[in-house]
């Protein structure tokens, strides 16, 4: 089968190999390009305020890998020797998250996230697992990205806006708050005139396109703005991607947990 891979270009690799070992023809066709945020002082000034933090809230890998590459070098250190006992929980909202934080140094039981058998992996999932413990009157950091052009109302993450803001209500419910930082942007990616070509012909010749954020499809639009989807299929890892594939057009859309092992088997279901 033929699988068009939409990660960023810094997550894609690990994927296309996973699905070429499988058996499968890989595109990797990335819609998101992602890079530092224009204003990496406000990623400064959370670190400088670690411990007032009760949790973390990380929306994805990437959030996670910019957050702690712009961890201050004073602070390493201490972090390593105290204030991981001492300081915030990390939550993630799934096992790419979580597997990001262990790879930054994050101790294991210092992180929350939901159980490796649930059924979705989201804000949701994740406040299941870590809402009876929260505190009142201490706030939670939500390391997020932004998507440059959209403002700061959709910003990075799985689930675009829609499950920070829940997050965020949850937390207020309880007596707590929940503050922001942009840790990374998100830009529609430049295509050259092979990519488009490439785009075009996975959209007509039976590809299975593999979508893993509602702004890839977003974007996708954006690029290819005359394309019609209505024979083409395609695999989401969150229902709201899914709500996404098919407002844009997509014939045949199903969903699959964000795990290599799920999208093989929904790919497989396809075959």
């Amino acid at each position: 089968m033929r699988v068009v891979i939409t990660r960023p270009a810094s997550d894609a690799p690990a994927w296309v190999h996973a699905l070429e070992a499988a058996g499968h023809q890989v595109l990797a066709l990335p819609l998101i390009d992602i890079g530092p945020p224009t204003h990496a002082h406000d990623v400064q000034r959370a670190w400088q305020v670690w411990p007032q933090w009760q949790a973390v809230m990380f929306v994805s890998a990437q959030a996670v890998r910019y957050f702690f590459d712009a961890q201050p070098a004073s602070l390493r250190t201490e972090l390593n020797r105290t204030m991981w006992a001492q300081g915030p929980r990390c939550w993630a909202t799934g096992p790419g998250t979580h597997k990001a934080l262990r790879q930054a140094g994050v101790p294991e039981a210092c992180i929350d996230s939901p159980e490796a058998e649930a059924t979705q992996f989201d804000s949701e999932a994740l406040w299941q697992r870590v809402g009876a413990g929260v505190q009142a009157g201490r706030p939670v950091l939500i390391v997020r990205g932004l998507d440059v052009g959209q403002g700061t109302a959709q910003a990075a993450g799985a689930e675009g806006g829609t499950g920070r803001d829940w997050l965020a209500q949850q937390l207020a419910s309880v007596g707590a708050s929940a503050e922001f930082v942009v840790a990374y942007e998100r830009r529609l990616p430049t295509w050259t005139v092979e990519h488009h070509e490439a785009a075009a012909q996975a959209a007509a010749d039976g590809s299975v396109w593999c979508f893993s954020s509602s702004q890839a499809i977003h974007h996708l639009q954006q690029l290819l703005p005359a394309q019609d989807w209505a024979t083409t299929r395609c695999v989401a890892t969150h229902a709201r991607i899914a709500q996404t594939a098919k407002a844009l057009g997509f014939g045949e859309v199903h969903s699959a947990r964000p795990l290599v092992a799920d999208v093989l088997a929904s790919l497989e279901s396809l075959a």
